[in-house]
């Protein structure tokens, strides 16, 4: 059992090592000149592509129209709005203040966890999760994004991706035991292509380099996160997994400013230590799922 939970983590932090890289690589596609909802769409599409493929290989596509209709309905909220609300919030407010306004999840997530499969708040489990959002609260408003440049439209778009983000956990722990993580993608993605389609118009006609941005896009934050997130859920309880990802806006803030310089304050560094000291707190708890 304890060789699974560490197994879980290792899946997770892998999936927050992929996601951290978000923010950054959604600013070369913006600063290519594709619009935020068309470079969520992609996202979205491609990734599509890559779980429609590995659930046509393992069998998965076939399922009940009901469920795919579920998934698909879900995956209007859980991926088009998700996606393209990550976008407009990494235009208006910047890479940094985007992923970590993404990462008032985790008070959602243990709000659904305890309301839906019972799950315990073990006390070290709401003070890791208290030091977490103080570290993310530190990291956002430490002028660490787009210094001199508040947009409440930017912080209203971060905490909307936060709210859609965590309604993922739930879902996902409800359909886990009957179906793949690969054929709950392919649907879900497959409904957020449809909205996002419908948000405007989608080019063909960009560069190869940017295409390579949209492509890294898709194949790395989108498909293979997920399939390290699916990895983990299957091995670590749902608050668990939320307060380990905490380590992706740490990451995610480090990338926009290695690569385009967003600014990151002493504050913001603290905050980021908190978030890295709320993650250990989290996996030395023994107290069971």
């Amino acid at each position: 059992m304890q060789q699974k939970t560490y197994n879980g983590y290792v899946w997770i932090l892998l999936a927050a090592l992929l996601w951290s890289l978000l923010g950054a690589v959604s600013k070369f596609c913006q600063q290519a000149g594709v619009h935020p909802l068309e470079t969520a769409f992609w996202r979205a599409a491609i990734g599509c592509a890559f779980f429609v493929l590995h659930a046509g290989v393992t069998g998965g596509l076939r399922i009940k129209l009901r469920d795919a209709l579920i998934f698909m309905l879900f995956g209007a909220w859980g991926v088009g709005v998700f996606f393209g609300a990550m976008q407009m919030a990494i235009r208006l407010s910047g890479g940094a203040t985007a992923v970590v306004l993404l990462y008032t999840a985790p008070v959602w997530v243990a709000f659904f966890s305890r309301l839906l499969f019972k799950e315990r708040i073990t006390r070290r489990k709401a003070l890791a999760v208290g030091i977490a959002l103080s570290g993310t609260a530190l990291v956002c408003f430490s002028g660490g994004s787009l210094p001199g440049k508040t947009s409440a439209e930017g912080i209203a778009f971060g905490l909307l991706s936060g709210l859609c983000y965590a309604s993922h956990y739930p879902f996902y722990r409800w359909w886990q035991v009957r179906y793949s993580t690969a054929t709950i993608y392919a649907y879900m993605l497959l409904g957020g292509v449809a909205a996002l389609g419908c948000s405007g118009p989608i080019s063909l006609t960009h560069a190869p380099q940017t295409w390579g941005w949209l492509f890294a896009l898709g194949l790395l934050t989108c498909y293979l996160a997920y399939i390290c997130y699916g990895q983990g859920l299957k091995r670590i309880s749902l608050l668990r997994a939320a307060v380990t990802c905490h380590l992706e806006p740490v990451l995610g803030t480090l990338w926009v400013w290695l690569f385009w310089d967003e600014n990151f304050s002493l504050s913001g560094w603290f905050g980021g230590a908190l978030v890295l000291g709320a993650v250990l707190l989290l996996t030395t708890d023994k107290s069971g799922e």
